[in-house]
């Protein structure tokens, strides 16, 4: 069998301190590879550096150097040195020192022993780390958001140390040319749901001065992955804001109501402000809610796929819950016109408008929102058709076909003269 070549692509932005360790480390892995049938390729990706980084990498045996005249970012240093590579593994590590080349053997075994499209080495699994503990909280917070958005469990969103296979690329490009780079890939392969392995590494103090922003990067990497999830499942994101907008909505209905009850006896003053907060986060919720449902038919439209619908990492309702988006808006339309005409019926007798302001506030919130979900109904049952008319004609298409098939046959097999 002929050896597989994994090419391993160093970014480098003057790093002339640590560059040719890194490099000599990274060499120094390669008769671990060979007893795994693979052979080692490194390229240095000099991204502008000002000082002799490029120069000293060049002098390393067993090494391609490519350099950007000017910056042009991490992301963009790791996709020339993939343009140039030759393997069909790739890998990527940083110069400055912090992750250690010896894991690669161990994550290329885990590539193709648990048939992994792409392994993390992972920095916040157990492994020894000396990550500074403001990087670590922000690494665990990317964390926990990536895997409440994709439904999957996810340890390091951002690990500058992985090993993926090349044919990967296809499916998760484009990606960004910053920092951002590590988070987008792990926010497509998830979402584009490849096999994902991390394995526990140890993570070293850099040598030199970092070049990671902690606030600057750190508001890059939330809107890399909240984004990148709103093209492929946006109900993850819009369903889960609107479903708390509505909760909260619905709180400040039920203190309303108990206020009510006892006679304006909690808010006093304050009444007709929650009313107004009642008002526009029920609104609000239900069209925000409602408009990460429309995203996803218009991905599907676009991309060809299904619909995904499951806002945690399955489908809770089958039919899916916009399915009953009709009859609730129905049912909340109809409940608030007959609340809000009982109450009209009660201030035209004897009771006061300071008596009843809460059901006619109330029985309008539920019109509205009923409004809007009956209006999204209509909206989704077409962008449900035009999602499934591709799919549909295709299997109609197939269908005629075998049939003439069939009628060709039996036209074979009745005698001419019978």
């Amino acid at each position: 069998m002929n050896p597989k070549i994994l090419s391993v692509v160093i970014p480098a932005l003057n790093e002339q301190d640590s560059i040719v360790q890194i490099i000599e480390r990274v060499r120094a892995v390669q008769p671990t590879l060979q007893t795994l049938n693979i052979v080692l390729e490194i390229l240095v990706v000099d991204d502008g550096s000002l000082d002799k980084t490029a120069a000293l990498a060049a002098q390393c045996a067993d090494t391609r150097v490519i350099r950007h005249l000017v910056n042009r970012g991490y992301g963009a240093a790791l996709k020339t040195g993939f343009r140039h590579a030759s393997g069909e593994y790739l890998a990527f590590i940083d110069a400055d020192g912090t992750y250690p080349p010896e894991a690669l053997p161990e994550m290329c075994r885990a590539l193709e022993q648990r048939n992994a499209d792409l392994v993390v080495g992972s920095r916040m699994s157990g492994a020894q780390s000396e990550m500074p503990w403001m990087r670590r909280i922000g690494n665990f917070a990317f964390a926990r958001m990536l895997s409440v958005l994709s439904g999957v469990q996810v340890q390091d969103s951002a690990s500058g140390m992985r090993v993926l296979k090349r044919q990967v690329l296809r499916r998760i490009y484009p990606l960004p040319n910053g920092l951002n780079f590590t988070p987008a890939m792990t926010t497509r392969a998830l979402h584009e749901e490849l096999v994902i392995v991390e394995i526990p590494i140890a993570y070293a103090e850099r040598i030199g001065r970092s070049k990671l922003s902690v606030v600057r990067d750190g508001v890059r990497f939330t809107n890399t992955i909240v984004w990148t999830t709103m093209t492929y499942r946006p109900v993850r994101v819009w369903g889960g804001i609107g479903l708390a907008l509505g909760a909260l909505a619905a709180l400040i209905a039920l203190i309303l109501f108990a206020d009510w009850i006892f006679v304006n006896r909690f808010l006093q003053s304050y009444a007709p402000y929650a009313a107004f907060a009642m008002l526009v986060l029920g609104v609000l919720g239900t069209s925000v809610f409602s408009l990460g449902v429309m995203f996803s038919y218009l991905i599907a439209i676009f991309t060809h796929k299904p619909v995904r619908r499951g806002m945690f990492g399955r489908v809770i309702f089958d039919p899916p819950l916009d399915y009953y988006f009709g009859r609730i808006g129905a049912i909340a339309a109809l409940s608030g016109i007959v609340i809000s005409g009982i109450a009209l019926a009660l201030v035209a007798q004897e009771w006061t408008f300071e008596d009843m302001w809460f059901w006619l506030v109330f029985g309008s919130l539920l019109i509205v929102v009923g409004a809007q979900l009956g209006m999204s109904y209509l909206v989704i049952r077409v962008l449900d058709e035009l999602a499934q008319r591709e799919a549909r004609t295709r299997r109609e298409l197939e269908l005629v076909d075998a049939e003439t098939n069939e009628v060709a046959i039996t036209t074979r097999e009745v005698p001419i003269n019978a």
